[in-house]
């Protein structure tokens, strides 16, 4: 079944990867995918100057556009990059849902074929207005209709298509395994003096839908628990005003964004727990990645963070929850919950397999008649051959199972 396709892959800001879960995940599909498929990436002109432009990117071949990839401009961003990938792709892998106005004509006119990833539920996000959180919803109930496949990178996110659009979608989360644990060395230390008692960490984007003042307002009140926080605080008012409400509280360790893997992975992977706020979208990559570390893992109480959790970790709604977790749980309790999470983590939020799982998808969209219609993507995990199981590498045979089984 396996057979080359050109295969570009649209609304990200590019490669290489920097600070992003669609970034990262298109970065290990090049990695994994480049010798079974022609990849063309398109990317953000605005985010890679001139003199740090290349061709390509392993055997990627980089596109790039004079847009944004996010905010406002994403939907010219998108658009222009499905009307360029038309004059010589395959199949079209689309990651967010900005670009849906197009792709009913794209199933009406071409015989491309579609698939869509559309994130979390985008449209839900506080930072929007209401006009842009219209044209979301519209924009993605054209995607997840006119597309020949449609990923959620969640349970939580499939069974929400579900109940909207009478969809199955397929899912496929985003992998962790990259995240290496690292010692903590002497130049580590003295630039960051919290690292020699216990401390909690979060990584995140610094937006209402992740908590920050509901996690910083716990911690303030907790001043003999470190806490460190790295996130963007310049790129909006609500981190301005929130890193000047709490940059004096002793025990809260502030941080500007560290691009460099090595050195984030020393303040994330050494940390007693990990905090994480997100409230809003479905699998985020900043919290497999530490489930992939072993760390203990205290999330906001939502449904996306349960099932990507397994509804093992510890969930909080509010400051007096999150600090009766902090000051009531046990060390070893915490390692305990960090042991649980690197199992699910090494189970489900890897990319070999993740790679795996979206070369399946290509091949199978690509046998898929004009008129074809989703449902001849759910094939029973027993009517694949062995040739064709063997062909698309499936290995972890537990992590993939439910993938390839059609629902009973």
């Amino acid at each position: 079944m396996s057979t080359s396709k050109k295969v570009a892959v649209i609304g990200t800001v590019g490669l290489p990867a920097c600070y992003g879960g669609f970034e990262t995940l298109t970065a290990y599909l090049v990695k994994h995918l480049h010798h079974e498929h022609e990849l063309t990436v398109y990317c953000s002109g605005k985010k890679y100057p001139k003199a740090e432009r290349r061709s390509h990117y392993e055997s990627a071949k980089l596109v790039y556009l004079p847009f944004e990839a996010n905010g406002a401009q994403s939907i010219i961003y998108d658009c222009l990059s499905i009307l360029h990938a038309l004059f010589f792709a395959d199949v079209l892998l689309i990651l967010g849902v900005p670009g849906g106005i197009l792709l009913p004509f794209v199933k009406w006119f071409t015989n491309k074929k579609i698939i869509i990833s559309i994130d979390g539920i985008e449209w839900r996000r506080d930072k929007w207005n209401r006009y842009a959180k219209w044209f979301l919803r519209w924009s993605e109930n054209l995607a997840v209709k006119y597309s020949h496949a449609d990923i959620s990178d969640n349970d939580a996110i499939q069974n929400y298509t579900a109940r909207a659009y009478s969809t199955r979608s397929r899912v496929i989360e985003y992998g962790g395994d990259h995240a290496r644990k690292q010692p903590i060395t002497e130049a580590a230390r003295e630039k960051y003096p919290f690292l020699a008692q216990p401390y909690a960490f979060k990584v995140c984007r610094i937006e209402p839908e992740n908590n920050v003042h509901l996690v910083l307002g716990a911690f303030a009140e907790l001043p003999s628990y470190p806490f460190v926080l790295v996130g963007n605080w310049n790129n909006s008012t609500y981190g301005r005003q929130l890193r000047q409400e709490y940059g004096n509280c002793p025990n809260l360790h502030l941080l500007d964004p560290i691009y460099d893997q090595t050195q984030l992975d020393v303040l994330r992977s050494n940390c007693y727990v990990y905090v994480h706020g997100h409230s809003a979208g479905g699998t985020n990559p900043s919290l497999v990645e530490a489930m992939s570390l072993g760390l203990p893992v205290l999330a906001f109480d939502v449904s996306f963070n349960k099932a990507t959790t397994e509804h093992k970790a510890m969930y909080f709604t509010d400051k007096s929850e999150l600090k009766k977790h902090i000051n009531a749980t046990r060390i070893g309790t915490w390692k305990v919950l960090g042991q649980e999470m690197q199992a699910i983590a090494d189970r489900r939020y890897n990319w070999a397999v993740i790679a795996r799982k979206y070369n399946y998808l290509i091949n199978k969209v690509s046998i898929i008649e004009r008129s074809g219609a989703k449902a001849g993507l759910h094939p029973q995990l027993s009517s694949l051959s062995s040739r064709e199981l063997l062909q698309n590498q499936l290995g972890q045979y537990g992590a993939l199972r439910m993938f390839y089984e059609e629902e009973r």
